[in-house]
């Protein structure tokens, strides 16, 4: 048998990079014309190369990863179609256009009449169950049905994230996937295997014979499977990949854990919105179940649903000897919460500056991931004296940091290539908390005022004082940009104190005058 036999064809190596790109596309939270906007190429060019219509190129794969930063999986997947191309022999017939498998697209022969997710959490897993009301539209009979099940436990870390599954990979057998169809059990066969990512073909056939969807008939499908809480991201995405009719979503959550939940909703030509309603609770034995509901949605749509855990401080986990308890330490919870701990080179390095306004858009991605950073750790912890949060916290290593003030009503401050030229010989010592390591408090002297200049995104230069607090605030965030964290301020003869034994939190911090 020829050693090729066994590898990719062109066609499947190209249906191979175009599933990568739509995974990451997906994952990144971007529509396909906002990804080929963000490449340079016509608002068209991503939805041809991943219909098929276009092949990819060098060029192509290339940007898509720098844009979407998934960890050199397209790469791969381009270096597989450049091996299959050249396998090609020339002068031979070339390969036969690829046949649509049951396209996401209008012309589709499949209409979903009624799509339910339910998603349940119990502590330590997640268990997500599909119902859907197929109808056959089309004029053949229809055989196999394609799911996908997609996790990032890292949003926002691309890194991070592939890290994460490389040494933890889903498996077939954590997911325990189930289908069936009438009452009966579906078999299904894998189409795309990776390590957070997986395609399969569910099948309308088992043992026992088959049960093909014919034309003009609706019938119901259910499919299950299993993730284990370490793997799951603590989002869930409904993206409508054929024409649906109705689309609803139950998250169920465990009463104690005081689950809050949240959403956006995304489409082919518009950026991320909240959703028009908010997602209804219900009590059930124990558990809130949120629930979430639209008719009609428009095809390519994203509705991606958001949670957190307000009363967790334990989590459990399955052992040997049963559900055990695990205290979650503050910087265990920053941890998950997407913030990179002491310990991590990153903090210790100083942060590249901007070349503006030339990186002016990259700047403002950056600040933009910093305001979401915020946002989602706002939500868990309260921050009376104000919070920042400095792009090497999420590991970027550029000089963009972001301080919220604690008065709620002045807007926050973005610090571009801040430096300090000014301080105040006369300083005070206040505890600060740190995100990168917010299990301890620490008195750190600081200048009552300082001035710092930072560049705008057009270039230009400003120049601003401020003092007391908020001035203690910005001096954190600049040192982080530094590569210091504010032991290194701290006198010699005195160490961080535990949270547990500190008493002003929720506080603002005190000045005499």
């Amino acid at each position: 048998m020829d050693a090729r036999d066994n590898a990719l064809t062109v066609e499947q190596a190209a249906e191979a990079f175009a599933a990568e790109v739509a995974h990451w596309r997906e994952v990144r939270g971007l529509s396909k014309r906002k990804l080929a906007i963000k490449m340079g190429f016509d608002p068209s060019y991503v939805s041809h190369v991943e219909s098929g219509r276009h092949k990819p190129t060098e060029d192509f794969a290339r940007r898509a990863e720098d844009i979407l930063n998934a960890g050199k999986a397209l790469r791969k997947r381009w270096l597989d179609y450049e091996a299959a191309r050249s396998r090609t022999v020339p002068g031979t017939a070339p390969p036969a256009h690829r046949r649509t498998e049951q396209p996401y697209a209008t012309g589709s022969a499949i209409i979903v009449e009624h799509d339910a997710a339910r998603l349940e959490f119990d502590g330590a897993g997640y268990r997500l169950t599909m119902r859907r009301l197929l109808r056959n539209t089309g004029g053949e009979p229809i055989t196999r049905y394609l799911i996908r099940i997609s996790v990032d436990r890292y949003p926002g870390e691309p890194e991070r994230s592939n890290a994460h599954y490389r040494e933890h990979p889903l498996t077939w057998d954590e997911l325990a996937l189930t289908a069936t169809c009438r009452g009966e059990a579906m078999n299904w066969q894998a189409k795309h295997d990776r390590d957070a990512f997986k395609e399969i073909w569910l099948l309308f056939e088992n043992e026992q014979g088959r049960f093909p969807l014919y034309p003009g008939e609706s019938v119901w499908i259910e499919y299950a499977y299993s993730v284990g809480e370490e793997k799951w991201g603590r989002w869930f995405q409904r993206a409508v990949r054929l024409p649906t009719e109705h689309l609803e979503v139950e998250l169920a959550f465990p009463a104690e854990l005081d689950p809050a939940v949240w959403g956006t909703e995304t489409s082919m030509t518009a950026e991320a919105v909240p959703l028009r309603t908010a997602p209804i609770r219900r009590d059930e034995a124990g558990l809130w179940v949120f629930s979430w509901s639209t008719s009609t949605p428009t095809l390519h749509a994203r509705y991606r649903l958001e949670w957190r855990f307000r009363a967790r401080p334990e989590r459990t986990r399955h052992g040997p000897r049963g559900v055990q308890v695990i205290q979650v330490r503050p910087s265990d919870q920053m941890r998950d919460l997407g913030v990179v701990q002491e310990g991590t080179p990153i903090l210790a390095e100083p942060a590249r500056p901007f070349d503006l306004p030339t990186e002016r858009q990259s700047a403002e991605e950056i600040v933009e991931k910093l305001f979401t950073a915020m946002e989602r750790i706002g939500q868990v912890h309260p921050f009376a004296k104000g919070m920042g949060i400095a792009a090497p916290q999420i590991r970027i290593g550029r000089a963009a940091a972001i301080v919220r003030p604690a008065d709620p009503d002045t807007p926050p401050i973005v610090l571009l290539n801040p430096r300090i030229i000014e301080h105040a010989d006369e300083t005070d010592e206040q505890f600060e908390g740190c995100l990168s390591f917010f299990d301890v408090r620490g008195l750190v002297p600081r200048p009552l005022w300082i001035t710092v200049e930072t560049t705008n995104p057009d270039g230009q230069a400003t120049v601003t004082a401020y003092e007391r607090g908020l001035a203690r605030l910005i001096h954190h965030e600049i040192d982080h940009l530094d590569g210091l964290l504010y032991t290194a301020r701290m006198r010699t003869d005195v160490e961080p104190i535990p949270v547990e034994q500190y008493r002003q939190t929720g506080h603002a911090w005190s000045y005499d005058r």
